[in-house]
C-alpha cells in the first residue's frame, strides 16, 4: 500500500511539473509575441487555463501526500489529546468521502460534456478531457484518504506537528 501511495504521488508529482511547465511556457510565449509582433498568440490564454486545471488538480494532491495541505489548527487544542487518532481516522474518512462526493459531481458534469459533443471554440478540442482531470485527481485524493483513515501509520506527519522529524 504504502509503495501504491508513493507511485501515485510520483505520477502526480511529473503531472503538476508537466502541467506547470507548459504553462510557463505559454505565458512566456504570448508575452514575446505580444511585444515583439504588437498580438499575442490567440489559443495561449485556453491552453493555460487547461494547464493551470492540472496544476491544481495534481498539486492538491501533491499537497495532501507530503503532508502540507492548509488545514486550520486553530481548533487543535479544544477536544481532548487522547482522542487524537479517533479524530484524525474521522478527519481523514470524512475527507475521503467528501472527495468521492466531487468525483461523482464531476462526472456528472463531463459525461455530460462528452455526450454534448462540447468543445473549445478557442482550440477546436473537445473539453470532456480536460474536465476528466477534475474527477480523476478526486478519485486518487478520496483514495489517500480513506487509506490514511485505514493505516494511520501511512499518513504523513506536517513539518509543524508535534513528531515531525
Amino acid at each position: 500500500m504504502k509503495q501504491f501511495l508513493r507511485s501515485c504521488e510520483r505520477i502526480e508529482r511529473w503531472l503538476t511539473l508537466a502541467g506547470f511547465t507548459v504553462l510557463v511556457f505559454v505565458v512566456f510565449g504570448d508575452v514575446f509575441y505580444r511585444e515583439v509582433f504588437g498580438a499575442g498568440l490567440h489559443w495561449a490564454r485556453q491552453t493555460g487555463v487547461y494547464a493551470n486545471i492540472v496544476v491544481i488538480m495534481f498539486g492538491m494532491g501533491l499537497a495532501s501526500s507530503t503532508g502540507q495541505h492548509l488545514r486550520p489548527r486553530f481548533a487543535d487544542s479544544w477536544l481532548p489529546e487522547v482522542w487524537g487518532d479517533f479524530l484524525n481516522r474521522c478527519q481523514d474518512g470524512g475527507m475521503a468521502l467528501f472527495c468521492m462526493a466531487f468525483v461523482w459531481f464531476a462526472s456528472q458534469v463531463v459525461a455530460e460534456s462528452y455526450s454534448l459533443s462540447e468543445q473549445s471554440a478557442v482550440l477546436g478540442l473537445d473539453i470532456w478531457p480536460f474536465q476528466a482531470i477534475i474527477p480523476l485527481a478526486f478519485l486518487i485524493s478520496a483514495f489517500r484518504h480513506a487509506v490514511y483513515a485505514w493505516r494511520v501509520d501511512l499518513k504523513p506527519v506536517h513539518i509543524n506537528e508535534p513528531g515531525a522529524t
